[in-house]
């Protein structure tokens, strides 16, 4: 725990930059009809320790943008051994705030000591009164992973070290239909170049999988995906009571470069529960992915694989890869209470379960659960942004995570 202190010391110097410039209009959670309490975050923290004011600002300004960065190095639980990364996150309205919900980016450039390191940064747009939705994924990666091939039955040593380069370009626009409805296009391009492998073996060998596992050969996937969207959520950062489900269709075809045909169908559900009216944070989520390949023809490192839904968040207590299918199920409970009545420690249990379908009898068999359970530390009250520490453990492994924002 002296090192996570450490950590959040250590981003009080960015985060006094924003300081100056927020609201001294604090924001409150409500008690009773009759009773409010100020809400409090590390700013506020640091602002008091290091006796910095804030900039007055007059009661008709609205500060739209909230900017938040985390500088940390820290043991990378998914794929073993210590890493270097940075989380920032800039958070904005792009309308009125009654009727708009809360923009984001973040970029969160990765490097670690075995030989990986990534630039990706994702995009969540809502134009003014939310009649668009604009979300990006964007990402640069060096990436040797061990995979254990299809169905869910290897044994933890029974595992393959393959190296490779990725670039992701995944787009879509959202136009509103009805009230958190949206339907809309996209365009998803993956690139994976130098595929190659450690030692005599290879891929194809090892899996019995003939797409894309072939030795220093390029994979190239390019598609359209037809999207549906339904979101309640006001925050995505930090999700209030709502819902969310979103089903991504999405076709790769030869006449817009892509080396197979292939088609996928992803499906993301996800609901948040208050169980209390008023008062800190007391949240039930709930979240379920089932994610597909429809056709022959889909590259083994596009197969639906444990960790690499859109997100990347799944799997807490797992490494990521660790399973990887044809089709994947997954479930995820977590219940989200605040410790401080002030809304700045708070404190997650969580437990999830996973399967994939066997490569023979293509019939999900195995199931694998997780738990844990993390802290929460509010960073920035106005954009809703927890800095999250969670410890996750599966059947032989653990892990520990440190990121901005929830989980899901």
């Amino acid at each position: 725990m002296g090192k996570v202190f450490l950590v959040l010391i250590f981003c009080f110097g960015p985060a006094m930059v924003m300081a100056q410039n927020l609201a001294n209009i604090p924001d409150t959670i409500k008690i009773s009809n009759d009773t409010a309490i100020a809400q409090r975050d590390l700013i506020d923290v640091a602002r008091s320790v290091l006796k910095i004011k804030p900039r007055k600002i007059s009661t008709i300004e609205t500060k739209k943008v909230y900017f938040s960065i985390l500088p940390i190095s820290s043991s990378d639980g998914r794929s073993g051994g210590k890493a270097l990364f940075t989380s920032t996150s800039l958070a904005f309205y792009l309308g009125e705030q009654k009727t708009t919900n809360l923009s984001s980016f973040v970029f969160t450039p990765y490097f670690n000591f075995k030989g990986r390191y990534g630039l990706p940064i994702k995009s969540n747009i809502w134009l003014n009164g939310n009649q668009w939705n604009i979300s990006g994924d964007t990402r640069v990666m060096v990436y040797p992973q061990y995979t254990w091939g299809l169905g869910g039955k290897q044994a933890e040593d029974d595992r393959f070290l393959v190296n490779y380069k990725y670039v992701r370009f995944y787009q879509t626009v959202l136009k509103k239909i009805k009230p958190y409805l949206y339907i809309g296009l996209g365009y998803d391009l993956d690139y994976f170049t130098d595929i190659d492998s450690d030692g005599a073996n290879n891929l194809r060998n090892f899996t019995g999988y003939q797409y894309g596992t072939a030795t220093n050969k390029d994979v190239f996937s390019s598609g359209a995906t037809f999207n549906l969207l339904y979101d309640t959520r006001k925050n995505s950062i930090n999700p209030l009571p709502g819902a969310y489900a979103n089903i991504v269709y999405r076709v790769n075809t030869r006449m817009l470069g892509s080396h197979n045909n292939w088609q996928s169908l992803y499906i993301d559900v996800r609901k948040y529960i208050s169980l209390t009216h008023s008062g800190p944070k007391n949240v039930l989520a709930f979240w379920s992915y089932y994610w597909t390949s429809l056709t022959p023809g889909t590259p083994y490192l596009n197969l639906p694989s444990l960790g690499w839904e859109p997100y990347q968040r799944s799997g807490r207590g797992f490494q990521q890869n660790r399973y990887r299918g044809e089709r994947l199920a997954y479930f995820e409970t977590e219940y989200r209470r605040d410790i401080t009545r002030n809304g700045l420690l708070g404190f997650v249990l969580f437990a999830n379960v996973n399967s994939v379908t066997e490569p023979n009898s293509h019939n999900f068999v195995y199931w694998h659960p997780a738990g844990g359970s993390g802290l929460r530390f509010k960073f920035n009250k106005k954009s809703g942004t927890n800095i999250s520490l969670d410890y996750g453990v599966s059947k032989g492994f653990s892990s520990i995570s440190l990121n901005l924002g929830e989980a899901f």
